[in-house]
């Protein structure tokens, strides 16, 4: 496990940092003693995520954005840089479905603005971040990707899309920044219950069965444990991941074996091997 004192102070920025995996892994962070930057839409949300971290002692950044506007990102990641420097690590947690059910029903505009919130709003922020990264030669940037990104997911095709597009940003970026020393890498944080959750449920039959009750499975049972999804999302942003960059892991994955052994051509890619 890295040393807790890597992460002292240094400037770590959340998006959909106001609830779910996004404020997991926010206050993760904050109990590390990094300074945390949380960026959501909600002020409500992100005010009582500022409160928790406060409270307990770390330090945190409010800042209110819409993903979608790069101006909205700009500003958001000038504020953070004014109040704790710029950007060191990046985690983007945001996420929306968009619409849900079969392609041919569904509205076209609510299928771009889902991509748009999803891929878009990555890249609108890792724009924003990477300039200072590059300057410092020093950055990681982790990008959560759920299911879709490797598999396809009927009725979520909007998001699926996202969701795959996400992990070859990351592979694509990867390769323009590495010799800049930043990595960048895609994170599945693993079946969890959250909002998304509850979307799902809402949709019903639009869903298909096999997701609606996964969806209610999920409910009873929460999923995924915290400690793993901080686990993985501590080594993506440590110097112990040094060398690993563009790919994309899961909490189910033996990714700790990549600390001590070399990658091999094929591993945790979105053009997985896979092997019986």
């Amino acid at each position: 496990m890295a040393d807790a004192s890597e992460f002292q102070d240094q400037a770590v920025l959340v998006s959909g940092a106001g609830r779910g995996i996004g404020k997991r892994l926010a206050l993760a962070f904050a109990g590390l003693g990094a300074k945390v930057g949380l960026l959501a839409r909600s002020k409500a949300e992100l005010e009582l995520a500022h409160l928790e971290i406060t409270h307990s002692g770390g330090q945190a950044v409010q800042l209110p954005c819409d993903v979608r506007d790069f101006r909205q990102v700009e500003e958001a990641v000038a504020r953070f840089r004014s109040a704790a420097g710029p950007a060191r690590v990046l985690l983007c947690a945001h996420g929306a479905f968009g619409p849900i059910g079969p392609l041919a029903g569904c509205d076209p505009a609510a299928w771009l603005d889902g991509v748009a919130t999803n891929l878009g709003g990555a890249m609108h922020l890792c724009r924003a971040v990477l300039p200072d990264m590059l300057e410092a030669r020093a950055g990681k940037i982790v990008l959560l990707a759920g299911p879709g990104a490797a598999q396809p997911r009927a009725n979520f095709s909007s998001y699926s899309a996202a969701q795959a597009a996400l992990a070859r940003l990351a592979e694509t970026l990867a390769e323009e920044v590495r010799e800049a020393n930043v990595q960048v890498n895609c994170m599945n944080p693993g079946p969890t219950y959250t909002s998304l959750t509850d979307d799902i449920i809402a949709a019903g039959a639009l869903a298909g069965p096999a997701e609606l009750d996964a969806a209610l499975k999920l409910r009873s049972s929460g999923g995924t444990r915290p400690e793993e999804q901080v686990a993985l999302a501590r080594f993506l942003c440590s110097s112990r991941s040094n060398h690993v960059s563009g790919m994309l892991l899961s909490v189910s994955d033996n990714w700790r074996k990549l600390e001590h052994s070399p990658l091999q051509a094929g591993m945790f890619t979105l053009r997985r091997i896979l092997r019986k």
